[in-house]
């Protein structure tokens, strides 16, 4: 590997996104133990100041590409902004958030580039001078490891909460690049935005979840008081999202959104295969079902057996005096 590993800064509306420290703090460490440079890729509007946090989290490259027609993220604006990057410094790998925005930027450089790409990893480790990236496979069933030793550049979107941001406090040398958004055929007339206090869910460290167990979207209003008192996202099941009972953007699982919180209360979901794939990977899982053959119990770590209507009041409460 010769070039350096590249990290895609992700940002919204002038927030770096947690992932991004994430990354670059990992990515320090592979660089380290390469010897190579690590590198972050700013893009937007006016994006420029927030190019200093970066090298406080390891980055000893910022590149800055600002354009108008960059201020939100379009597929096609951002894959030839970066595809052009790429090209034109031949990093040896790029890393990615396996976020929304993540996950269709990473196909499309991947796809115009002719690369390899590794999706949805959880763990990132060094073999001779190859970059291995660890991934659940068959909804979470299984771990492979894998590397793509004549990719360049080698691509992988990986897992909010996977790695600790940890402080490096480097000075990072900011490069301005000329690269342009070319044709871009995606036009965004709105932005539709849920104003909400509590963390957006796939960064979240706590996540309170429901399934078909809740009976009714009136009765997410317990969870959502468990989760204020942990400053917890509110995630659900697909089965509560179908039945109309929370939209989907809570929707956690295969078809939702994967999740890697340092603890997942799952309450009243049964565990099925879709929503296993998409939270397995939580730090601690906690269960809470009444029924004692429930699917979800297989993979928690701890297990209430009773009725989430009388748990889960009670837990708030607890945590409550604890707290206070």
């Amino acid at each position: 590997m010769a070039q350096g590993i590249w990290v895609f800064a992700e940002q919204r509306e002038g927030q770096i996104k947690k992932v991004t420290f994430e990354l670059l703090s990992e990515g320090r460490k592979a660089a380290d133990q390469l010897g190579q440079e690590l590198c972050a890729v700013l893009v937007g509007k006016g994006v420029a100041g927030m190019a200093e946090s970066l090298g406080e989290y390891g980055a000893d490259k910022v590149y800055v590409v600002e354009n108008d027609a960059l201020e939100n993220y379009t597929t096609d604006g951002y894959t030839n902004v970066i595809a052009g990057l790429i090209k034109q410094y031949e990093p040896a790998a790029l890393l990615l958030g396996c976020t929304v925005t993540g996950r269709d930027l990473a196909a499309q450089v991947a796809q115009r580039l002719q690369t390899g790409l590794m999706t949805d990893c959880t763990g990132m480790e060094i073999s001779g001078d190859q970059l291995v990236f660890t991934r659940p496979v068959y909804a979470g069933k299984a771990i492979v490891k894998a590397a793509c030793p004549e990719a360049r550049p080698v691509m992988a979107t990986i897992r909010p909460n996977t790695f600790a941001a940890v402080p490096n406090a480097k000075q990072a040398e900011i490069i301005k690049a000329e690269v342009g958004p070319g044709d871009v055929r995606q036009i965004i007339k709105d932005i539709v935005r849920q104003i909400s206090e509590r963390p957006e869910l796939t960064e979240a460290d706590i996540i309170v979840s429901g399934g078909r167990g809740m009976k009714g979207p009136e009765n997410f209003k317990i969870l959502e008081e468990l989760a204020d008192v942990l400053g917890a996202a509110v995630g659900a099941s697909r089965a509560a999202v179908d039945a109309g009972w929370v939209s989907h953007s809570f929707q956690v699982g295969q078809t939702g959104k994967t999740v890697s919180p340092v603890l997942y209360i799952a309450c009243g979901i049964s565990g099925a295969i879709q929503h296993l794939a998409g939270m397995s990977s939580a730090k601690c899982i906690v269960a809470i079902n009444k029924d004692e053959e429930a699917n979800i119990f297989k993979v928690a770590d701890y297990g209430i057996v009773g009725d989430l209507f009388e748990v889960v009041p009670l837990l708030t409460d607890e945590l409550k005096k604890i707290i206070a």
